[in-house]
Formats: structure tokens, sequence, C-alpha cells
């Protein structure tokens, strides 16, 4: 009766989302150019589809979130493999990260459409694991040339569980503190000789750009704003790994810091896109993602990536993850085609030197020791082992997105502090009782 519901949810959830979120449908990539005499059997599919030509065996299919800044990057390693003339070609499907999850879910209840490989990020490994919705690589990657040893150490023994391996990392990234340095040079700053801005910093340097109309700084995502600091302070999402226990003192002085931002005119206005005026040179520093870099680099303008801010020096740390690539569960698993995906995930890892340049920080030790690598601007997170900090709570998912429903509210002032943290532990209690 449970798993009925679940998918009868499923079910509306796609009647009102699909084909909509918050980023929007991403276009199709890897889009072939059908005219050609390449002597190859080529894909069809429904106007508006992406199409690969058909390798020697057939076509894997791959999921990704990558819609945005970092969206070009991949596409180019798969077109640079499928020039190889692999016995299985590789065809992309880029979409928001909200309906990756969403349709995933619906084709796996359904046992229809289930691609070869997806995404995931490693947040979410744990749940889908334990639901037994992804594969255990362990067999696979004996017999294979995929090894431990040639990946970031920490991205790699996330998806180490229950005695099996459920991942292969493709990076760690980072939501960190971008600077507009022209603004910052122009203002005769000193906040980040010691390479880190504390919030005490911000407030008097805040005072003497606004004078300028230019703001302090930007928030945008709020949910790596809010456990970007959390995590500083030592709090998590759950003590125990099951009952979520994030409504405490520390997640109430968090939310009190970016409160008294907004509350001092600090901060953009409510509704206005932080993003946006940063790029436009009217934000001094925005907190984002490293996989931003594309837009920063096409912006024109001096900016520098930074740790996230802090309470105190010694305490730095920056909210982070990892996108990992996993094999979905089939109704029937075809073993080739499971070995063929690890040929690509290989592939992907001795041309993970091409990754970087969407600004993310590759898993494959390899490509960290590339010249292309040490001249980007998150090369210095490569070094930093202890910011590798991966929220691991199975039910992190139910946790963010309802953190997601409150903490923009909280921190303009729509809501109180108590009862945003309050509303969102209380969700996400009532999710984890329907599983």
């Amino acid at each position: 009766m449970r798993k009925m519901i679940g998918v009868t949810l499923l079910v509306t959830l796609t009647m009102l989302f699909g084909g909509c979120s918050s980023g929007g449908e991403a276009a199709p990539q890897n889009v072939a150019d059908n005219t050609g005499d390449s002597g190859v059997v080529e894909t069809t599919a429904a106007p508006g589809d992406a199409v690969v030509p058909e390798g020697k065996k057939g076509t894997l299919e791959i999921w990704t979130m990558f819609t945005g800044a970092d969206g070009a990057a991949f596409p180019d390693i798969v077109d640079k493999y499928n020039a190889t003339n692999p016995d299985y070609t590789v065809l992309h499907r880029p979409m928001t990260a909200e309906d990756l999850y969403l349709k995933l879910q619906m084709a796996e209840a359904s046992g229809e459409g289930i691609p070869d490989m997806a995404m995931n990020h490693i947040e979410r490994v744990p749940l889908y694991q334990e639901e037994g919705r992804i594969l255990d690589l362990t067999p696979y990657l004996e017999a294979s040339d995929i090894k431990k040893d040639n990946y970031n150490s920490k991205a790699w023994e996330m998806t180490d569980l229950n005695g099996g391996h459920y991942g292969v990392p493709l990076d760690v990234h980072s939501y960190v503190l971008w600077v507009n340095m022209d603004l910052y040079e122009k203002y005769g700053l000193k906040d980040l000789d010691d390479g880190v801005l504390t919030w005490d910093e911000l407030a008097a340097t805040a005072e003497v750009v606004k004078q300028d109309n230019i703001i302090p700084i930007g928030l945008s995502w709020f949910r790596p704003i809010f456990l970007g600091s959390y995590a500083q302070l030592g709090g998590t999402l759950s003590e125990d790994g099951t009952n979520p226990s994030f409504n405490n003192e520390l997640a109430v002085q968090t939310l009190e810091q970016y409160c008294s931002l907004v509350q001092d005119g600090n901060t953009q206005k409510d509704g206005d896109d932080s993003w946006k005026a940063f790029l436009g040179g009217n934000v001094l520093y925005e907190p984002e993602g490293v996989w931003m870099y594309n837009a920063v680099r096409d912006s024109g303008l001096n900016i520098k990536a930074y740790d996230f801010p802090v309470f105190t020096p010694e305490e730095k740390g920056n909210w982070t993850s990892s996108h990992q690539f996993t094999i979905p569960v089939q109704p029937k698993q075809d073993e080739e085609r499971v070995k063929a995906c690890l040929d690509f995930i290989k592939f992907v890892e001795e041309n993970a030197a091409d990754w970087s340049i969407a600004g993310l920080v590759p898993a494959a030790k390899k490509a960290l020791e590339s010249e292309e690598f040490t001249k980007m601007p998150q090369y210095f997170l490569a070094s930093e082992s202890e910011e590798l900090k991966i929220y691991n709570y199975k039910y992190y998912g139910y946790a963010v997105d309802a953190l997601d429903k409150v903490l923009g509210d909280i921190m303009f002032g729509k809501i109180s502090i108590e009862d945003g943290l309050k509303q969102a532990e209380m969700e996400t209690k009532d999710k984890i009782s329907m599983e």
C-alpha cells in the first residue's frame, strides 16, 4: 500500500511540475547532425530530443544536472568520448536537479525509461543505496581500470556503504566567496589579506561601500549559505544519522548572523537578483558556487575566489558536495552495458582536467596536477582537505528540501527563526515517517 501511495504521489507531482522548475528545463545538448554519411546507424527521437549516432552495439543514456554555467564542459567530454568510436556511444540528457531526482524516481517506480547512468549528489547516495535503487559497483570495479587510489579519498569513501561501493566521483565542488577585486582595490580594503573574510570585517567594510550604493554582500542560494556557516560552528543535520536535529542553538546563531546582514542593509533587497547585480559590478562580495566560473569569466570583471566568510579565522569551512556517477538498478541488469558505462567513466577520469574549466575541482587526482587546473581560480580548494565537508545524512534530501522553503523567509524577516526551523524539522520528520 505504501508503494502504491508513493507512485500515485509521484504521478501527481510529475503532472504538477513536469517540464518546469526553479531553474527551467535545459535545452538538449550533443545534438548530432543527421545529414552526415558516417556509415553508423543513428538514433531517432521526438522533436527537441537529444540525438547521437549509435555505437556499434548501441547507446548509453546518462542524466545529469549540468544546466548552469557548468553545462558546457560536460557535453564536450561526451562528444570527445563518442568520437573514439566506442561500442556504445553516450547520450547526455541534462535537466535541473529537481527534475532529475523526480523523473528518476518516476522511471524506477514504473520500471521504464531508467537511464544507464545518473549523476547524483553524494548526499543523496546513502538513501538511494538503502532503498535498493543504485547498483553495487564492487564486482564491476574489481574487473575495471577504475581504482580508488586515483580519486579524492573522501569523495570515494563516502559511497562505501554497507559493504558495497555505489558511486564514482566526478568532482568536489564548494560554495565559495567571489570578490569583485576592482571594488576591493578601489576602497583600499584589507579584509582578505589573511585569505578569509570575517563577519566583523564585513560589517566595517559595509559602512564604507554602501555610501556609493554598492551592495556589500549578496545572498543568492540560501541552502549552502546556511549550511556552510552552520557547519563552521559544528552543526549537523542529524545527531543519530536518522532523526533530524537542526532546530538548535547553532542553527539559530547562524541565522541570526544572516538576519542581521539583511536588517543592517548589507545585502540586496528581498526579491532582487544578487548574482545578476554582482556580474553587473554592483556587489562587492558574492557567495556562489565554483560552478559559476564560466559566468564569472564571461563577465569580463576582475573577480577572484576565496573561502566562504567565517565567524573566526580559525574555523574555515565551505559547503562542499560531490557529483557522483551512479548506475541505477534496472528490472533486468545488462552486465555488458554496465561495463560499457565504466568504460565511459574511466574516459572521464582520464580527461577530468577538461571538467575543471567548469570551475569545479576534479576528483581524479591526475587532473589536479594538470597545467590547466593550476591556473583555475578554484585551485586553492584542492589542498584544503578539511574543507571537504559533505553532509553524510541519508535523509539529506528531505532536510534541505524543507529548509529551502523557509530559509529565505527567515533571512528576510517574513517568519521567525524559531518558527522556520520548527517547520523545516517537522516536515523532514513527516517525510521520513512515510518511508
